[in-house]
């Protein structure tokens, strides 16, 4: 049995990684400062990590054999408002916490991002360059660094995933099943390009990935690469709503702050490579977050908080 310490655990991937991997063969402490848990089947701990010497204790207490770095500030527009913030929390945090891996000889696994990249031409290398646009994207990439350097056997996973979440806000699947069951209409990017993967595929390719004890940067994300408004249409098509409420459009038109990369496509030769398959396909996925739907448990994940 591995014991994962899970940061960020009130956040999407953590909280569906904790529910999902806890007490099956393995056993998750859960870590969270902005949104505390109840009624939850892990072990859940409340702490603010950039607050000095909160790690390495943590760390001492728990005693894991993997960290899964989840916790970051992921709103891209909450970034751009508060840059200090950001850079404290995705940029020089992660570092300290991969030094303190380092120092116990544990296992770390850091969640980075897609949006690394700046999309001008997609299809990307873990080996290609990174230009971030975003304040968000920045110090995602700085937060790499910093664990590279802290600790060079760390592994860091460039992500893109979707699912429910305990505000119900946080993912783009949650953004078009809220509206289109509420019959409003919405746009849909087709001129942004991603490779989105279920969270609790996800969370699989995160476990296998740990007992391989794989090392370095890796591009962790869906097989299946596909615009905004081709992922709502089929959202909409699995779910059973009108796909008509959803109207193509151009990230121009979106009036958003921070700067979206227009082709995030990865490529995941070497995530595939290394655990030996395939990555899960699309429907598969999809079939299970429209499952999750239908059984309650977004209501569920939200009674949490």
């Amino acid at each position: 049995m591995t014991r994962f310490l899970v940061t960020g655990v009130s956040g999407l991937l953590g909280l569906n990684f904790a529910l999902a991997v806890d007490g099956r063969k393995h056993q998750v402490i859960g870590v969270a400062h902005t949104t505390p848990l109840t009624w939850v089947n892990f072990k859940f701990m409340h702490a603010d990590l950039t607050g000095p010497g909160v790690v390495e204790k943590l760390v001492e207490e728990t005693k894991p054999g993997v960290i899964l770095h989840c916790a970051a500030i992921a709103n891209l527009e909450a970034c751009e408002a508060n840059p200090e913030q950001a850079a404290e929390v995705n940029g020089q945090l992660p570092g300290v916490i991969a030094a303190s891996a380092q120092k116990h000889g544990i296992q770390m696994i850091h969640i980075s991002t897609d949006a690394v990249f700046d999309g001008a031409k997609g299809d990307y290398l873990e080996t290609d360059p990174p230009n971030p646009l975003s304040v968000y994207a920045r110090t995602k990439w700085q937060g790499e660094q910093a664990v590279l350097a802290a600790n060079p056997q760390a592994l860091i996973v460039r992500v893109n995933f979707y699912g429910w979440s305990i505000s119900g806000t946080r993912s783009l699947g949650e953004f078009f099943v809220n509206n289109l069951e509420q019959g409003k209409t919405m746009k849909g990017f087709t001129d942004i390009l991603f490779c989105p993967m279920m969270v609790l595929d996800l969370a699989d390719m995160l476990v296998e990935a740990a007992q391989k004890q794989l090392h370095g940067i890796y591009h962790l994300v869906g097989g299946q690469a596909m615009s905004k408004y081709d992922f709502g249409v089929a959202i909409a098509r699995t779910f059973g709503f009108d796909e008509s409420l959803i109207s193509p459009a151009s990230v121009l038109d979106g009036g958003l702050t921070a700067a979206r990369s227009p082709n995030l496509t990865l490529n995941t030769d070497k995530i595939t490579k290394a655990l030996g398959h395939d990555l899960p396909e699309f429907e598969r996925g999809l079939a299970k977050f429209h499952a999750q739907y239908r059984h309650g448990f977004p209501q569920y994940i939200r009674s949490l908080s």
